[in-house]
């Protein structure tokens, strides 16, 4: 029997949320019946990036944030059900990952925190809904992400060849899926991928991301500046290891280019551009030597210049766009959701411990009923 499931996802760009109305059965890849993407308001966009670093009156800026945003969740959701005019009713339920606002896997007391009120979805809604993935593998010793891989492992893996999947979202993660049946799955967030490259065009141009990368492909990459950022110490850590705004952001950038005595704005991000294309690299090389072909989703997938500098760093490879898999590369982690909720309500676990460090797998999140 088919279940039809919504993911809600908003990642580390903070830009926007990602629906997507699913139909799942035994037997065929997810089929993504509906989706939409909504923009979140700029102004909005601000305070969850003043959010993620720490401030004043955090608490208070938190939970008023935590129900505006489930507030949005909820409309998107509604939005699709009238796209489709499918009923709350024939929805099982909701699989809501929730806005990362702060992740710190490791440390005396580890923690990861995601806004966006699934009680209030619930509510708003009138279907059952499951959140708060992460702390449960957090709980049992692991990182809490990335968990994209065991949806990546369960739909992109095959016996014909080594596989990588890989996301290219605020932070990009690899997911290594060999083609030998008893070898293990295995994964980790590489480092920045739009993030910096977004922050950059945004602070010089106005702009929301750089269309196709054309901003970056125009400029040349400044050698000292792309030698001093490699040598932040994450990308030398042996997995597991996941990591994000707080790790790398504008003014982890300023302090590289420092070392400089003047840089040019464009160059910068053509640095930028290069660094995400060197740090995946690097990292495929490392963990995925034997991988031949690289299967690329999220919104970098549109970065044209950026896939280009990839491919040019991995000669031997096939790149390409996770859609000649059958998914939409701008939706795997929205369906990726939702299969995650449909793990957690057959009671299946939905991590992979040799990603993120758990001492075994568990059953993820919170289930909040309508």
């Amino acid at each position: 029997m088919a279940d039809h499931l919504i993911g809600l996802m908003s990642g580390t760009s903070m830009d926007g949320i990602d629906a997507a109305l699913v139909r799942f059965d035994d037997t065929a890849l997810p089929e993504l019946i509906a989706r939409r993407t909504t923009a979140l308001p700029s102004e909005l966009q601000e305070k969850l990036r003043a959010l993620a670093q720490p401030g004043a009156n955090e608490l208070d800026r938190m939970m008023r944030l935590d129900g505006t945003v489930a507030r949005l969740f909820a409309d998107a959701v509604v939005e699709l059900l009238d796209q489709t005019g499918m009923s709350a009713g024939q929805i099982r339920a909701i699989g809501s990952h929730g806005q990362t606002i702060r992740h710190v896997p490791v440390g005396a007391e580890p923690y990861t925190v995601q806004i966006g009120n699934p009680s209030l979805i619930a509510e708003l809604t009138g279907i059952t809904t499951v959140a708060d993935f992460r702390r449960r593998d957090l709980a049992a010793g692991g990182q809490g992400a990335p968990l994209a891989p065991a949806f990546h492992a369960a739909f992109f893996r095959t016996s014909a060849e080594n596989r990588v999947a890989l996301n290219i979202g605020g932070i990009a993660n690899l997911t290594r899926l060999p083609a030998a049946a008893q070898a293990l799955v295995s994964g980790f967030d590489t480092g920045p991928g739009n993030l910096l490259l977004d922050a950059w065009i945004r602070q010089y141009q106005g702009k929301t991301l750089d269309d196709g990368g054309a901003w970056g492909a125009g400029g040349r990459v400044l050698p000292e500046l792309l030698a001093a950022l490699l040598t932040d110490p994450y990308f030398r850590e042996s997995p597991p290891k996941s990591t994000g705004r707080e790790q790398f952001h504008l003014d982890w950038l300023k302090a590289g280019l420092a070392t400089l005595p003047t840089a040019d704005p464009q160059d910068v991000q053509a640095t930028l551009q290069e660094l995400t294309a060197v740090s995946v690299a690097d990292a495929i090389r490392q963990y995925a030597g034997e991988a031949q072909r690289v299967l690329v989703c999220g919104g970098g997938v549109h970065n044209r210049a950026l896939l280009a500098r990839l491919q040019a760093q991995l000669p031997d490879l096939i790149v390409e766009s996770t859609a000649v898999a059958g998914i939409d590369p701008d939706f795997v982690e929205a369906i990726g959701f939702a299969w995650l909720a449909k793990r957690t309500l057959d009671g299946l676990p939905g991590n992979v411990p040799a990603v993120t460090g758990a001492r075994g797998e568990r059953i993820l999140g919170g289930i909040y009923r309508a």
